[in-house]
């Protein structure tokens, strides 16, 4: 197609630099929802209490739109990646610890008995055990926030050109270039599918002990991954 990588000047990046920052800009706010939510994850696992409200707080920040962010943040942060970035945190939230939560309460409690028997105290048998044991449910939750992440940062091309890959659809309705809107929209889908199929990589190196599929029942015989995970852990 006829000038589809062919980036206009007034967005100063070339089509590889516009996908560098489009990652950036989406990648980044999930690493640090995950940094926040898996201590604020173990706080709810052991305090129960906890985690309804925190559910409350999460969801209703994520019922915000995104532009009501960016219109309070503006004034402190101004027309910045940051602007951008911090919404898509505060999004990660609502699908990262309901999806931490429920793979630490999945690990059995046979499994929390041993470790605490061996001497593993709060913080190393989350680390070293309920985490591990956990991580289908986390890249599960990764693979939710971090598509959805790559699809909103677009959104940032309504301030000051912040959207990265989103900025060629504003230029394709200025330029009237009907190409521009369909490689920003073509890249990014590209983008979430490639991101997702690491994720599923990474999920499958993490977890040998767990097939691509469901995890399946342990037969008659044959030990339970969890304990595996568990003795692994301990050597």
């Amino acid at each position: 197609m006829n000038g589809f990588f062919d980036i206009p000047s007034d967005l100063q990046h070339s089509w590889i630099g516009l996908v560098g920052l489009h990652l950036r800009e989406a990648l980044l706010p999930v690493l640090a929802g995950l940094v926040l939510a898996l201590p604020l994850a173990q706080l709810c696992v052991r305090f129960r209490w906890l985690y309804p409200p925190v559910l409350w707080v999460t969801t209703v920040l994520y019922a915000i739109p995104s532009l009501a962010f960016f219109v309070v943040l503006i004034d402190y942060t101004g027309q910045s990646e940051l602007t951008v970035m911090i919404p898509l945190g505060v999004y990660s939230l609502v699908v990262l610890v309901p999806a931490i939560v429920d793979g630490v309460r999945s690990v059995p409690q046979e499994t929390l008995a041993a470790a605490e028997a061996m001497g593993f105290g709060p913080v190393r048998r989350y680390v070293q055990v309920q985490l591990p044991i956990a991580v289908p449910a986390i890249i599960a939750g990764l693979r939710i926030a971090v598509v959805s992440s790559i699809s909103l940062v677009s959104v940032g091309a309504l301030i000051g050109n912040q959207g990265a890959l989103g900025n060629l659809l504003t230029d394709a309705l200025f330029y009237h270039r009907t190409e521009l809107a369909v490689n920003s929209v073509l890249t990014t889908a590209v983008l979430a599918i490639l991101i997702d199929g690491l994720l599923v990589g990474l999920r499958i190196l993490l977890t040998p002990w767990m097939p691509s599929g469901a995890r399946p029942k342990p037969k008659a015989g044959r030990p339970d991954p969890a304990a595996v995970a568990l003795e692994d852990v301990s050597r």
